[in-house]
């Protein structure tokens, strides 16, 4: 996920209710976070909280576990199946008669959307910074094996959705985990599916709402100069209010222009660094190699590297929290496989393209010190990486690509706003979803969270709530341990599935339609 550890790193300024009586505002977001600290960290403690004797969350080692399990299970069906995938979001094999409301590039967008963000460029700063580069070695294999997860999620969301007489489809871990434990003669699937439901209303208020909208009104005042968070609030409520109103067309209409756009350009700019210094990818390779097995000094050494690599994935592309099943269950398609395969692309592009991007950047700038003698890295009293200017998090690849253009900054923040709107349009339809199912369909009934979900995002610019936000991080990890708890049960089925649509597509029974 794209804003735990993030936020560590980025060090969240303290907003304040501007105008009026700044030190009233000032006491409102103190109370209201000893209150949210006091009755809810234990629950962020039990969810975060490491092996012990090692720092090593358990809520990872739950994700790669899944992933691997999937990975295994399925026969590395995200390498024997990833021409395929392309095929599918190119729009080879689509029926446009199928029921569905997105194409499955639209699906692939709207999801991306929701996980490519903050986690990928501030995120895999802090990974690098504590873990070496040799923590890119081991996020890369852990987004690889994460691909399996997607797979297994996505189809279930298809498959089990529900269609209605007016075109539109709900779906999801809610869906799966009721309609799949059901069909297999297993208790519980209604309480798995209303515990999803209650984590991802949670979940998308705060780390997919509060949190992007204080994280843009930092970028945007870094800039432009101080001023209330109010504004921001204001302006990115009627935005995001503006956008989710029209339902998912509208949401996928943007995010399918939004979304290449800004992993284009943030792609290009990391390429047009690294050609820049071309002799020194070799030895940034060699870094990475090297680091993921000996540590080259961090702290921890391999095993360090490990855990911030395994982390960094785990909490970036988002597979096993059931989150991206929603989006893509509403793709046009009568094959419920087919958005398995499409969906595997999600954390290649989110963890092995763009955050490796960022991780290649950092090395090659030369941010990260070492010491001439042993070429070692110079690890701090912090724990972290001692680099050229002392920044971390986001600031650290901000002056990475500043070596390079001492305009990028802004190009920076302008990603970083353009992610944090995209996350949030997203998260809301995840969130509505998860509220429709709990109190049922209707426009009154949608409008009623769509309102409650944009009051959010002017709270979010405008207080400073870090104890509401990890509490809301932790109900997103949450949905993980529902939802991979109940593929495990319903693997076979996605197995089937599998078998039939590869027979079919092998006797030529399915074709290309373009």
């Amino acid at each position: 996920m794209q804003q735990i550890f993030s936020r560590a790193a980025l060090g969240a300024a303290s907003l304040t209710f501007a105008g009026t009586a700044p030190v009233m505002a000032q006491s409102i977001d103190e109370k209201v976070n000893q209150l949210f600290a006091d009755s809810t960290g234990w629950f962020v403690s039990f969810i975060f909280s490491p092996f012990p004797g090692t720092s090593f969350p358990w809520i990872v080692a739950w994700l790669v576990v899944a992933a691997s399990v999937f990975t295994l299970y399925f026969a590395f069906v995200q390498f024997r199946n990833f021409g395929h995938a392309i095929s599918l979001v190119k729009g080879d094999y689509s029926d446009p008669n199928d029921a569905g409301e997105v194409s499955h590039f639209q699906a692939l967008a709207t999801a991306l959307s929701g996980t490519v963000g903050l986690g990928n460029i501030a995120g895999v700063a802090v990974a690098v910074g504590i873990g070496g580069p040799g923590a890119t070695f081991w996020m890369i294999l852990a987004g690889l094996m994460g691909m399996a997860s997607k797979f297994t999620e996505c189809t279930l969301g298809v498959k089990y959705r529900n269609e209605y007489p007016d075109g539109t489809v709900s779906g999801g871990p809610m869906y799966y985990l009721t309609k799949g434990f059901a069909e297999r003669g297993l208790p519980g699937g209604k309480i798995l599916a209303v515990l999803f439901s209650i984590f991802c209303i949670l979940g998308a208020l705060g780390g997919g709402n509060m949190f992007q909208a204080n994280q843009a009104h930092q970028q945007i005042s870094g800039i432009v100069g101080e001023y209330p968070g109010w504004i921001t609030g204001v302006i990115f409520a009627a935005v995001v209010f503006a956008v989710i109103v029209g339902g998912l067309k509208s949401i996928a209409r943007v995010t399918e222009k939004v979304v290449p756009f800004m992993g284009v350009t943030y792609v290009l700019a990391a390429l047009v660094i690294i050609i820049m210094n071309a002799d020194q990818i070799g030895w940034a390779f060699g870094q990475i190699f090297e680091g993921a097995f000996t540590g080259l000094g961090v702290a921890g050494g391999m095993v360090g590297a490990l855990i911030q690599g395994f982390k960094r994935a785990a909490f970036s592309n988002e597979a096993g929290v059931g989150s991206a099943a929603i989006a893509h269950s509403a793709v046009r398609t009568k094959e419920p496989i087919t958005e398995g395969f499409v969906s595997l692309l999600e954390p290649f592009i989110d963890t092995v393209v763009i955050c490796t991007m960022t991780a290649l950047v950092i090395i090659i700038s030369g941010q990260l010190v070492t010491d001439p003698e042993t070429g070692l890295y110079i690890v701090g009293e912090s724990g972290m990486i001692q680099t050229a200017d002392g920044s971390s998090g986001v600031s650290l690849t901000s002056a990475a690509f500043a070596s390079a253009f001492s305009w990028f900054p802004y190009v920076l923040a302008l990603a970083v706003v353009l992610f944090a709107f995209s996350t949030m349009i997203s998260w809301s339809y995840y969130g509505l979803k998860a509220w429709t199912y709990l109190f049922g369909e209707g426009k009154n009934k949608e409008i009623v969270f769509k309102v409650i979900f944009c009051i959010f995002v002017i709270i979010g610019a405008a207080a400073n709530l870090g104890p509401v936000i990890d509490f809301s991080d932790a109900a997103i990890f949450a949905m993980a341990v529902v939802n991979v708890f109940g593929l495990y049960f319903l693997m076979p089925i996605v197995k089937r599935e599998l078998q039939s649509y590869s027979a079919r597509l092998k006797s030529g029974e399915i074709r290309k339609f373009h």
